[in-house]
């Protein structure tokens, strides 16, 4: 058979020129994401400072309790919430005002719902941590400061959908500003709260400088939408059933999905505690995890944008560009890994002095660097690949992918690599960047091999559907 003739120069130009436009659209969403994700950090940064200039058994117990508040909380919150990145990712694509509006309201009660057990989870977090072996004045003050930071459950189950319904329509520099004005009243709220409050200052501090960023973009959302002419104004409370079945669907392996994942580096740390002189490689872990968090902003913000490039266009009907828009987000993901990965080999001397002045600490701190860097390469086009399934709507892919990867092949080879052939850390991590690569390889087959036609279908069906019932409905009330 005679290969087809090649694209004339000026087709050629447009694909290129269609390719640009696509980073140049992806870069929009993605720069803004990665300077507010920084925020969330230098907030974290600015609390922990405060705990541990009131002492060492405030810096230990508020450190436990924010991080029994993440696993058991925050996390739960953030996935569940993923769910509305393809329906209002794909709602945007297809001009559908009322299902955005619909899926915020639905996922914002979806997120307050689930507060409830929580919180009745966190009111008892001392029983929790004294059963697994915490001392008696740590679970005390860890407690101190998870009771005080219950508020933040009921602020964050309206920040995080607000956030996400901003987000999907490529809007986020408001998200931006909010953060950045509500870590200026972070610094010196914490700073009189500490001084007057102790560890529950310090957590009251926290939910407070939240509520700031939630009254901002709960602000810009009602003034925006009412400037907002096209696409009428309903749509705030009408919900059926079947769209509650769809929005859980969704919604439980987004969190499981996500809870997974955080879970895992729980346990990661963990492990680490059973290893030969636990304190010194938990230390060292600990400070070479705090890299990866800085890094994580990135891989979050390229996750998001490559989710909502993907549902806009898909929602838009546009399959081939939704195609073209994967293919842009993975290639940003492999060039954001090997940039993450050189920084992360270029600090690997000095992130270790920041923290610790003993020598077999930063010596550890090096060499763990030196595998992690590696990991990063992984999962930056793997946090990526994450979000083009979700922006399909399918983020039960991705919840196999991390359940196969991290706790079917990581977790026993990295526990095999580190006990048993006596790798320490090194081991661990090395059994993380072999279940990360096999999580890759899964995701990068699925798209690869994905019906985007068939994704565009599914996806105006989804959309439309919604249009009709608002239609019918109209023709019911109207006189």
């Amino acid at each position: 058979m005679t290969p087809p003739p090649p694209s004339p120069p000026h087709e050629r130009k447009t694909w290129a020129e269609s390719v640009a436009s696509e980073f140049r659209a992806q870069r929009g969403i993605a720069f803004p994401l990665i300077a507010m994700n920084l925020t969330w950090f230098a907030k974290l940064a600015v609390t922990t400072a405060f705990l541990g200039r009131l002492g060492d058994l405030q810096l230990a117990a508020g450190t436990l309790g924010f991080s029994f508040a993440n696993v058991t909380g925050f996390a739960v919150l953030t996935g569940l919430c993923a769910a509305m990145d393809p329906i209002c990712g794909q709602a945007h694509g297809a001009s559908n005002g009322k299902l955005l509006r619909k899926t915020l309201v639905m996922a914002t009660i979806l997120l307050l719902g689930a507060s409830i057990p929580i919180a009745f989870l966190w009111l008892h977090v001392d029983a929790v941590l004294l059963r697994f072996g915490q001392q008696a004045d740590m679970s005390s003050n860890a407690r101190s400061y998870v009771v005080c930071l219950l508020p933040d459950l009921a602020v964050t189950s309206f920040v995080n959908p607000l956030k996400s319904y901003l987000s999907a329509q490529g809007v986020t520099l408001p998200t931006l500003f909010a953060s950045a004005l509500a870590l200026a009243l972070h610094v010196p709220l914490t700073m009189w709260m500490a001084r007057t409050r102790g560890i529950q200052g310090v957590a009251t501090a926290v939910w407070v400088s939240d509520l700031a960023v939630a009254v901002m973009l709960a602000g810009y959302v009602l003034v925006s939408e009412r400037r907002r002419k096209a696409g009428g104004g309903g749509g705030w409370v009408e919900q059926t059933r079947g769209e509650w079945v769809r929005l859980l669907r969704l919604a439980v392996p987004s969190c499981l999905n996500t809870c997974l994942e955080w879970w895992c580096y729980e346990i990661l740390v963990l492990l680490t505690g059973r290893l030969p002189d636990a304190r010194r490689t938990v230390a060292v872990m600990a400070v070479t995890l705090n890299f990866d968090y800085l890094l994580f902003a990135g891989m979050l913000s390229l996750s998001v944008s490559a989710s909502v490039r993907v549902s806009n266009e898909l929602g838009a009907g546009e399959a081939w560009a939704a195609r073209r828009a994967g293919m842009v987000s993975i290639v940003g993901g492999a060039v954001g890994g090997v940039g993450g990965g050189v920084a992360m080999v270029a600090a690997r001397r000095a992130w270790g002095s920041i923290y610790s002045s003993d020598a077999g600490v930063r010596e550890g701190v090096g060499r763990a660097m030196e595998v992690m860097a590696v990991l990063e390469v992984v999962n930056f086009p793997l946090n990526v690949c994450g979000g083009i399934v979700r922006g399909t709507a399918r983020p039960a892919v991705g919840m196999y992918a991390v359940v196969a990867g991290f706790y079917v092949l990581a977790l026993p080879l990295g526990v095999a690599l580190a006990f048993k052939a006596r790798l320490g850390i090194q081991g661990l991590l090395l059994g993380f960047l072999v279940g990360a690569a096999a999580s890759l390889a899964v995701l990068l087959t699925f798209i690869a091999r994905m019906d985007w036609p068939a994704e565009a279908q599914k996806a105006r069906t989804r959309t439309t559907a919604t249009v009709a019932q608002f239609h019918q409905h109209d023709e019911v009330v109207q006189p």
